[in-house]
């Protein structure tokens, strides 16, 4: 079977981290994984300064976005300089051929450059949100979520959440096993819903009690079949109802119940992807309770039912 073409942008003074993410994503070879054909390419011709002190070759110029089934703008130097016309309408190209267009952090502003974003939801590194809200009034910027995919458009918000994105592309291409088995070489989480906040205050626990809130997740997450409460991880935790959620929003940078409703249909998708359990099961072993239930939730979340999501993965 031919390889899947991924065409990532690069450009003069572009950061070294953000070219790596979609090249170990989807240019590494990863056991168990399908094999991708990665072309670095670029508008400029010659090696291009990094913001880390070297330069980069760069093997293929726009013509391999024309090739390509994926095309993946991985940032961009600065929010205040358009994008070249010559890669803006590489791009449209692209997407009238029907590839997947990926704006990594500072990447969505070439998208919106190029007009594929307006009339569609989108994010971008929060620091940068209000430029881009001014600079692209038709675009719908949802500044506070890790990434937003609208049709063939997908944007996620800065540097580490680049690899999310990817990741979820990755996901919704070969299913949540795939996505696993790179996430785990990576040693990273192997899945962070797109919904969850960019900017989350403290990410990691400032006291030795926060250790009682990352128990209490991998025990909820370990027993999504029963109900949970606020009221009831508070007890569990031993702290007020208004210590608790402070506690828990700054470990997690949401509500208990989005992020509840979150690992419940993250969930759901991985036993759709790998077991034959009927939906009714899939909705008592994530804690919805029933298949209506499962099936409202899943449709809002993603679009297609549980069915639908099963059909996609199946024989992968």
């Amino acid at each position: 079977m031919e390889k899947p073409v991924v065409a990532v942008v690069a450009f003069d003074q572009i950061s070294p981290f953000h070219l790596s993410v979609p090249c170990v994503v989807f240019g590494d070879t990863h056991p168990g994984v399908p094999r991708f054909d990665l072309q670095v390419c670029a508008a400029e011709t010659g090696p291009l300064r990094t913001t880390a002190g070297f330069r980069v070759q760069v093997d293929h110029g726009l013509e391999a976005l024309a090739r390509a089934q994926i095309v993946i703008v991985p940032s961009w130097r600065d929010p205040a300089e358009c994008a070249p016309q010559a890669l803006c309408e590489a791009l449209r190209a692209a997407h009238a051929q029907g590839a997947q267009l990926v704006g990594l952090c500072l990447g969505a502003f070439v998208l919106a450059d190029a007009g594929l974003l307006d009339g569609r939801r989108a994010t971008t590194h929060w620091a940068a949100a209000h430029a881009f809200a001014q600079r692209y009034p038709k675009v719908v910027l949802d500044a506070d979520v890790l990434y937003v995919e609208d049709g063939p458009m997908l944007t996620s918000a800065g540097t580490a959440a680049g690899i999310d994105c990817c990741l979820h592309l990755l996901r919704q291409r070969y299913g949540g096993e795939v996505a696993n088995r790179v996430a785990r070489r990576l040693v990273t989480p192997p899945h962070r819903q797109g919904g969850q906040a960019q900017f989350i205050e403290q990410p990691l626990p400032a006291h030795p009690r926060d250790s009682r809130l990352t128990d209490l997740l991998d025990w909820v997450r370990a027993h999504l079949d029963q109900p949970h409460s606020l009221d009831s991880l508070a007890a569990r935790t031993l702290m007020s109802r208004r210590t608790f959620t402070r506690h828990f929003r700054q470990i997690t940078g949401t509500t208990v119940g989005d992020w509840l409703l979150g690992e419940r249909l993250a969930l759901s998708q991985r036993l759709l992807e790998t077991t034959d359990q009927p939906v009714e099961r899939i909705a008592a072993l994530a804690g919805f309770g029933s298949a209506v239930s499962l099936r409202q939730h899943f449709g809002r979340a993603f679009g297609v039912s549980p069915s639908a999501w099963r059909q996609t993965f199946r024989g992968i």
